[in-house]
Parts: C-alpha cells; structure tokens; sequence
C-alpha cells in the first residue's frame, strides 16, 4: 500500500538520528515536507533534510529549555506556513541509581521529564491551538513499552516520563476529536538506537534480545511505517490508541 503525505507538512522531533531520522525518511519518501528538529547535531540534520528533499529544513532546539521549545514551534511554523502533523519521537534515557546523592538524581528525574513530557506537552499545546485553526490534525507520541511494564530501577525516570506520554496522548485524542484531532502512541520496545545501546552495554545484547518473539533487535525503519500509516488518515478511528511495536516483548 502506498501511503501519500504529498502536501503534508509535519515536524518531527529529535530527527537527527535513530527512530526519529528513519521516521523523518520515511515521511519524505511518502511526499512530507519534514521539519527535521535536533538538539546538537547540527551536521547530521542538515544531511538529513538535503536527502529527503521535499523542502526539508532543519531547525535546533535544547528540548530541556521551554522557552526553547516554544521558539521550535514558532520557527517551524513562521517558516512552513502551516502544519498539519506533530511527530514528538524526542526523549533521553539517562541511567540513575538510587544511591546516588539526592540532588543528582532529583537532576536525572528533572532532565528526563523536561525532554520526554514537558516538551512533548508544551509542543502538544501548541499543535492543538495551531490545528483548531486549521479544521484538524495529528499528532503521534513516541512512548516506550516501558510505560506499561515499567523499566529497570536505574531507569526509573525514564518509564515514568513515558507513562505520562501516553495519558497525554489519551487526554488529547478524547478531548479534541471532535476539532479534528487526532492523536496516537507508539510504544516500541528495545531498538537498535544509540540511546538504547547505553543500556545494551550496561545489561547486555542478549538480555536485549530474550524476551522478543522475532529473531532479531527492532530497528528504527520497522518504526517508521506505521507513522507515515497514522498520519495519512487511514487510521483515524484510531485515536487514542497505542501500536506496540516490541517484538511482543510485553503483550497487554
């Protein structure tokens, strides 16, 4: 089935790299003009949006800052014109013991929320003000099957930021359908990202890989297709449900 976003205009955050770059591809490749979002990167964004063509622009922002946040959706939008799609794929996983000094920690737990929830909700928001001028839109939230199994203990932060994504995304798909929004979660398992490798190095490949049901780790292209699938329409009644993309690592 070939799914057309031709005329569609959508940002994606954290579009530099692993999920959110095969996500930003695979937009391209279906016709979307990609608002490429990355924090640092700079180099790896820009090769990005020259390959996917389309008018493809990038656009830098520390997702910690919510001034920052709010200039990310204003910058996008004073330069696209209008969108028509919110890709909040962004988030840190940053490893915290609990015998770390409680400041620290209180730190990690600060950083995750601001990058995996308040950004997401405060570019959400905007999203949501922007659409019900427009006659509707739609927003897809990467969250984590973490959300639902919970993580491990050092990761605390990490699953309870996701958990709030998805009541998030919930929230908004029953409070604003009847505008024309429409909103989803994705929740994947592990996947071979640079994000997820910390982990892998710290628990192992084969810890990684012994509870999924296929022979091999997921891998940011097996997320894409099913973003391109939400965001041309042919989901809709869909709303405010989450796709497990886990390897049926966790079943619920």
């Amino acid at each position: 089935m070939l799914v057309d976003l031709s005329g569609t205009h959508v940002l994606v955050t954290g579009a530099s790299r692993g999920i959110g770059a095969a996500i930003a591809r695979r937009l391209g490749a279906s016709g979307a003009r990609v608002a490429v979002h990355y924090r640092g990167n700079r180099d790896a964004a820009e090769a990005l949006a020259t390959e996917i063509g389309h008018g493809a622009a990038t656009f830098g922002a520390d997702l910690t800052s919510s001034a920052a946040v709010a200039n990310l959706w204003t910058d996008v939008q004073a330069e696209f014109g209008k969108l028509d799609a919110l890709v909040n794929n962004a988030g840190i996983a940053i490893e915290s013991p609990l015998a770390l000094a409680t400041g620290d920690w209180l730190a990690h737990w600060n950083q995750t929320m601001a990058v995996n929830l308040t950004a997401t909700g405060l570019l959400s928001r905007a999203a949501i003000a922007h659409f019900q001028t427009r006659g509707g839109g739609r927003i897809v939230n990467i969250a984590s099957r973490a959300a639902f199994r919970g993580d491990q203990p050092d990761y605390l932060a990490y699953a309870a930021s996701k958990a709030g994504v998805v009541a998030l995304t919930r929230s908004i798909a029953r409070g604003f359908g009847k505008a024309g929004i429409k909103a989803f979660t994705l929740a994947p398992g592990f996947t071979r990202t640079e994000m997820a490798q910390a982990f892998i190095d710290q628990y192992g490949e084969d810890y990684a890989t012994s509870d999924i049901a296929l022979d091999r780790l997921t891998e940011p292209g097996d997320i894409a297709p099913t973003v391109a699938f939400l965001l041309s329409g042919l989901a809709d009644h869909a709303t405010g449900s989450t796709i497990d993309l886990n390897a049926a690592s966790y079943v619920h």
